[in-house]
Formats: C-alpha cells, structure tokens, sequence
C-alpha cells in the first residue's frame, strides 16, 4: 500500500468537483465543508496545504492541512492551542475506501504536521453523527477535546499532540 502525498494543483480541479459530488464524501464533511477549488487551488498561502493522495500515480484522496491559527476565515478560533495544525481528509474513489488507505493518509498527514509545519498538537473535527470516523480517529491516537459547533453542524473536536 504506498501512499503518497503531492501539492494539488489547478489540474486537479475537475477531480475534485467530481469528488466533492460524491453522497459519501458530501455526507461526511458537513454542509459547511466546501471549497471553490477554482479559486482556492491557486492561492498560495503559508497557513494551508492541499495534497492530492495518489496509489501508483492514480489521484484518490484529498488532504487538507491547515495552521489552525493563521488560518483566514478563523474557523478554529482565536483559542486553538499554539502551534497546532489541523487536518481534513477524504477517499474521493469509492473502490478505495475501507482499505487501509485513509489510515496511510492520516499517517502521512500527521508526519507532514509534526515535523514540516512544528505542530505541538493536531485537531479534527469529525460530526458527530459520524461514529466511523470518530472510532478511526480513536485508533490513531487522538482523544476527545469536546462537542462544537462549527456554522450549522455539530462536531467532536479530537486531538493528538506530538510523541
């Protein structure tokens, strides 16, 4: 299973509107969960990485990192711990997920987060109603931080810091 993690880039936009059309990948991230990929994937700014997980060169996940302080909208707030970043991820091919795929993404993420970005912790932010991931966040090693509310869905904030 070798997974591998590169910059997105405006090429990637059509797959990631086909992605984002998805029941399974819409249902799982919340109706505030959306980008404009062609607006976003050009902007290049030091608080955000878009990464593109490929298996043998084949495009099949989306990883989101992001400086959950210097983020622009302050979607975290102004009271995330220093130095944490925080992560979004999705299979956006269905043949591919439950496969182990997503723990090599979030492995590969969490990896990024520590040692390229200094993160001391990593946030996510799962909905609630969402026991599959919440339960798969759980194996990793993230423990619960506590229910939010982020616009109109309700999450459980996890995390994990640095080993």
């Amino acid at each position: 299973m070798a997974i591998s993690l590169r910059s997105a880039t405006a090429d990637d936009v059509p797959t990631l509107k086909m992605w984002d059309l998805d029941d399974a990948v819409d249902s799982s991230g919340g109706a505030d969960d959306t980008y404009d990929w062609d607006y976003e994937l050009p902007r290049s700014v030091n608080w955000r990485e878009f990464l593109i997980a490929e298996v043998d060169s084949v495009p099949i996940g989306m990883v989101v990192i992001i400086d959950a302080l210097q983020e622009e909208s302050h979607y975290w707030g102004d009271n995330a711990p220093q130095n944490s970043w925080a992560i979004d991820i999705w299979i956006g091919v269905a043949e591919f997920r439950s496969k182990g795929y997503g723990t090599e993404m979030m492995k590969k993420a969490l990896e990024r987060c520590f040692e390229n970005h200094d993160a001391s912790c990593v946030l996510i932010d799962p909905l609630q109603s969402n026991h599959r991931a919440i339960a798969f966040y759980r194996r990793l090693g993230f423990r619960e931080v506590g229910p939010r509310r982020f616009g109109n869905d309700d999450c459980l904030v996890m995390s994990i810091g640095r080993k």
